[in-house]
């Protein structure tokens, strides 16, 4: 923290804070104290910056609105991407199963490193039926889909009754996909969404005590170590911009002010 508002009470001058926030590509950033989390002894400054942003929508993911449980399966497709480590991470924690899909096998076996339980080498709609051999019939949980819709039908067939469906992202640039009534009606799924763009700042601010309850122990005792895939200088970030559209990282890509 290098300076505060007159009405700042939660923290001071001098504190190592972590927070979502506009412009943040830059020195110095404001804060809205209500995202401010205060990092733990032992985690970097890059681990530090790779972790709000990404594990507050993890959380939100499956815990808020995902409910997943200890003993439970959550499939992630794209697991390879920051989003996809940091639930692949979170999961593991709370004492669930994970399946895993990508297009590299380097990627998939990196993971499992991370306790990916079983990986799935695929970019297509083509993982369902290895999703539920691996839960014995029953299917999975908890969905998180961050690729889009050309995977959308494949995961509604992987889901198991109850099951709950993420959509976080489309970065196959696919916004259509068919929905399966009956499979919707007969297995009493649920479909929501999670993105950030188009809630209040009360709203985004609301799940930070929720965070901080449930992801931040976690964090402090080592359990949660945000992976980081490689760090660029800030001065350096068109060349970090183009690394990631190599999709060659796997988990964070982090810019360091020199």
């Amino acid at each position: 923290v290098a300076a505060m508002g007159a009405e700042v009470r939660g923290f001071r001058a001098g504190d190592r804070v972590m927070a979502r926030c506009a412009g943040a590509f830059s020195e110095y950033a404001l804060v809205d104290e209500r995202e401010a989390i205060a990092v733990p002894e032992g985690l970097s400054w890059e681990e530090a910056a790779s972790l709000p942003l990404t594990f507050l929508v993890v959380h939100d993911m499956l815990v808020l609105q995902g409910r997943l449980q200890a003993g439970e399966w959550l499939l992630v497709t794209g697991v390879s991407s920051g989003v996809g480590v940091a639930s692949l991470q979170l999961a593991k924690a709370m004492g669930a199963k994970v399946i895993g899909t990508s297009g590299s096998r380097a990627k998939l076996e990196r993971l499992q490193r991370e306790g990916l339980d079983v990986a799935i080498e695929t970019r297509r709609g083509d993982f369902a039926q290895r999703a539920l051999e691996a839960t014995g019939g029953k299917g999975v949980d908890l969905v998180v889909n961050t690729v889009g819709g050309t995977v959308f039908e494949e995961t509604i067939r992987a889901l198991a009754f109850e099951g709950r469906h993420a959509t976080v992202g489309y970065v196959d640039d696919t916004l259509d996909a068919r929905i399966d009534l009956q499979a919707l009606h007969t297995r009493r799924l649920t479909l929501f969404g999670v993105s950030n763009k188009l809630r209040t700042p009360e709203q985004r601010a609301s799940g930070v005590p929720a965070f901080v309850r449930d992801v931040m122990p976690h964090v402090a005792a080592g359990r949660i170590r945000p992976l980081i895939d490689r760090t660029f200088p800030l001065d350096q970030l068109p060349a970090a911009r183009a690394y990631m559209e190599s999709n060659a990282h796997v988990g964070k890509i982090v810019l360091v002010q020199p």
